[in-house]
């Protein structure tokens, strides 16, 4: 694997030209569930922003989450900010910040796993630690002939064995970035190279025709959807209403228009926050996707003639899409803001205030 590297890996990635711990955590959360083409804009500018732990801890929430935005996976960026806070809290004031190079320490950091340990340990610190991200999983299970899904415990307890068996003392760093690296480009999880592996001849998937098979797939489960109806509130000067979510859950700490459940209709929903509507749009619904469920979403497009007086409080804010105001959006929120430079009149017939507006 690290022949196969030395002539054919990518070395020449953002975060391999200079191997510092803060760089390498920083990719190795990003790159969780995230290919490396998408990842490495959002890399360069994250660490262009904020260039070391301090930089990071000193930050405020929405200016980290304003460069995740449509990165995914928003609880990686609050992770990374809660836990450079953390590093920050125990170092001397005004000094280097030390980074963790235990195990130990690294796992017990909030968004660390086992695995993200390994990487950082391996590739930053030369140390002989196994990881098993999906690449290295894939990789495994076609080598040994593993048959059971990744996900089950015992299978898992035996990929971690076998990772552990292959890490090398020599170069272990350069092994991690090779089978994660062999393991996406090569060892795909449809139409694997494998006439270009290194290994082929001592794979237990090929030489029984299972390299498709493998890894094997977890029972498919139909992801269940809600429907919701998102308000979008624009004052007379074009300002947009944004809501801010709760510190959990897929979208915690973001903002987004004013969201609903779907039985909350639109009269109902003006008088309950008594606005004066003057026109209004009703652009066809979306369905925006999570790993585990659907979400439908229904939007309604309201101009008010005042902003109503409940949007006082700190979760709510007015903000222009263009006004260069650094805050997280989740990805329902980018496509409803996007939707203000469509030609809204047309998507209701009479372009007029909707009945039941309040008086």
């Amino acid at each position: 694997m690290l022949a196969w590297f030395d002539e054919h890996g990518r070395r020449d990635l953002p975060w391999q030209t200079e191997r510092t711990p803060y760089r390498v955590w920083v990719s190795e959360v990003m790159l969780q569930q995230t290919q490396v083409t998408t990842v490495v804009p959002y890399f360069e500018r994250f660490v262009g922003r904020f260039p070391d732990v301090r930089s990071l801890a000193n930050a405020e929430l929405d200016e980290v989450l304003h460069l995740w935005t449509g990165l995914g996976y928003y609880a990686r960026g609050r992770n990374l900010h809660a836990a450079a806070r953390q590093l920050v809290a125990a170092a001397p004031p005004d000094n280097e910040v030390p980074f963790p190079d235990t195990l130990e320490a690294l796992t017990a950091l909030p968004g660390i796993g086992r695995s993200t340990a390994g990487a950082i340990l391996s590739i930053a610190f030369a140390k002989p630690v196994p990881i098993l991200d999906a690449n290295v999983k894939r990789v495994l299970c076609r080598f040994h002939g593993v048959t059971g899904p990744p996900a089950e415990r015992a299978t898992e307890t035996a990929l971690w064995s076998f990772a552990e068996e292959h890490t090398p003392a020599d170069r272990p760093g350069d092994y991690t970035q090779a089978i994660m690296d062999f393991g996406a480009t090569h060892c795909r999880r449809t139409a694997p190279a494998c006439g270009a592996c290194p290994v082929h001849e001592r794979c237990t998937a090929l030489a029984n025709g299972m390299q498709e098979q493998l890894p094997a797939s977890p029972p498919r489960r139909d992801r269940p959807a809600r429907a919701v109806r998102a308000f979008v509130l624009i004052d007379p000067d074009g300002a947009c209403l944004l809501e801010q979510r709760d510190a959990t859950g897929v979208w915690g700490g973001l903002w987004s228009p004013v969201e609903r459940p779907f039985d909350k209709d639109v009269r109902s929903f003006v008088r309950e926050w008594n606005i004066d509507v003057e026109r209004s749009a009703a652009p066809p619904p979306f369905r925006h996707s999570f790993t585990h469920f659907h979400l439908d979403v229904t939007p309604h497009y309201l101009w008010v003639r005042a902003r109503p007086s409940a949007t006082g409080d700190e979760r709510f804010a007015w903000y222009r899409p263009n006004d260069g105001r650094e805050i997280g959006l989740s990805g329902v929120a980018r496509r409803l803001l996007a939707g203000l430079d469509l030609d809204l009149d047309l998507a209701h017939p009479s372009g007029g205030a909707i009945p039941g507006k309040s008086k």
